[in-house]
């Protein structure tokens, strides 16, 4: 009988399916531990959106045969799309499965090394769940981006735009909620291209109102849904509506922003929207949630970006209400337009930039998490037996005492004080 680790780095869409696989492996015998060292085959699911992650992937790799000699190593995942013979070379690895052929490892760990042709692969890669390793389940509704931003290396390792049909979604969601699963994450590499491969051409918003119609009236008050990230070109009326009438989504977004600046934006091939929109749209969304957690990932150091385009990006991070954020320096990714652009950043300047925006975003956190204890209480998600748990608000909460409620459970709790970043709070009233 094979015992099995994996290891995934990178996105929650990697997360989602290494799970998928594990529990694939899992019903043909083969049995997964937590320790490495006790493994005969290790799954690494890899990144390769920055040269940080494809670092990390080859000390992970490393790292795992030092510790384990005699375990098989199967690599997959986008830099297994882009990079097969460098990762096929390094200690252990025995396979290596391209990000496109990934879905052929639901078959077991042993399955034939040629994949099958990509004419016969089904339209959506058949993933799924029934559990999930956390306490919080994502829940993968969409792969691959056909927008290919001239920074971006994602539309060469998953292809094309693809999405699941709602009514997978919604199933999927049932079934983790007979497991107990009270929040699920709705993800995706790009969820603004949702539903254009579909028959009846449902954009994102119509799926979430199709899941609130759905589950709203049995789990309003009992279970949430969290959205992973969208672009503010999808801030619409629509948008709008839909979130102000939920009963079930997290009054939480984060925005693929990247800067604040109209022609870097143009420059990155993100000219389809205007930065000022998401102002304008959390000014409007601010009826329906008057407390709201925001956060936005962003780029600094762009090639060709200035001094003054920089402050742009600053001014707009002062005027949203963002509650966190994740910046990165840019990073070259070879064959990426970007690449050749001319102007580039020096590497200091890039990480000075990246570490002035951090600062002005951890003022704004530290602000935030403040005014959440004059709430009467926060509908914290227990995320494991030592305590911790996330506010709707996603905010990082830890409960001074036992919360009475397992790992997945909603506990309504009054906030107290907040230590290092995390908001404490007491346990009130724990949800069915």
């Amino acid at each position: 009988m094979t015992t099995f680790h994996t290891a995934t780095l990178g996105c929650k869409i990697n997360q989602y399916e290494t799970r998928s696989i594990a529990e694939a492996w899992a019903g043909r015998d083969a049995v997964e531990t937590d320790d490495p060292r006790a493994a005969d085959l290790i799954l690494v699911n890899s990144c390769a959106v920055t040269a940080n992650a494809v670092a990390d992937l080859r000390q992970t790799v490393r790292r795992f045969h030092r510790d384990n000699p005699a375990a098989e190593i199967i690599v997959t995942g986008c830099a297994a799309q882009v990079m097969p013979e460098e990762l096929a070379a390094l200690p252990g690895v025995v396979r290596v499965v391209a990000q496109a052929d990934k879905a052929d490892l639901l078959g077991g760990p042993m399955t034939p090394a040629t994949p099958a042709p990509a004419s016969e692969k089904p339209r959506f890669a058949p993933f799924s769940i029934s559990g999930y390793g956390r306490a919080r389940a994502v829940v993968k509704v969409q792969d691959g981006c056909s927008h290919f931003c001239t920074y971006c290396i994602v539309p060469l390792t998953r292809g094309r735009s693809v999405s699941r049909p709602v009514a997978e979604v919604a199933d999927e969601i049932a079934r983790l909620l007979g497991a107990g699963f009270r929040e699920f994450i709705l993800s995706g590499i790009n969820l603004r291209h949702f539903g254009r491969d579909l028959e009846s051409k449902p954009d994102f918003w119509d799926l979430v109102a199709e899941l609130e119609r759905t589950f709203a009236p049995d789990w309003a008050g009992r279970a949430r849904l969290r959205i992973s990230s969208v672009e503010p070109g999808q801030l619409t009326d629509k948008a709008l509506d839909v979130l102000s009438s939920s009963r079930l989504v997290c009054p939480q977004l984060h925005l693929s922003l990247q800067s604040g600046d109209p022609q870097v934006l143009k420059a990155m091939g993100r000219g389809h929207y205007s930065p000022r929109s998401a102002v304008d749209f959390m000014d409007r969304l601010k009826g329906a949630w008057p407390v709201m957690g925001l956060g936005a990932d962003l780029i600094t150091g762009f090639p060709g970006e200035t001094e003054a385009q920089f402050e742009n990006t600053m001014e707009l991070c002062r005027e949203l209400p963002l509650t966190y954020g994740h910046v990165f320096p840019y990073s070259e990714r070879p064959g990426t337009r970007a690449a050749e652009l001319p102007g580039a950043v020096d590497v200091p300047v890039r990480k000075e930039r990246a570490a002035r925006l951090r600062k002005l975003i951890g003022r704004r956190k530290a602000a935030f998490l403040k005014r959440l204890l004059e709430l009467d209480h926060l509908d914290v998600l227990v995320q494991d037996d030592r305590g911790r748990g996330v506010s709707e608000y996603y905010a990082a909460c830890r409960f001074e005492q036992p919360p009475g409620a397992a790992p997945r459970s909603l506990v309504r709790a009054r906030p107290l004080r907040v230590e290092r970043g995390v908001v404490i709070v007491e346990p009130w009233e724990v949800s069915e």
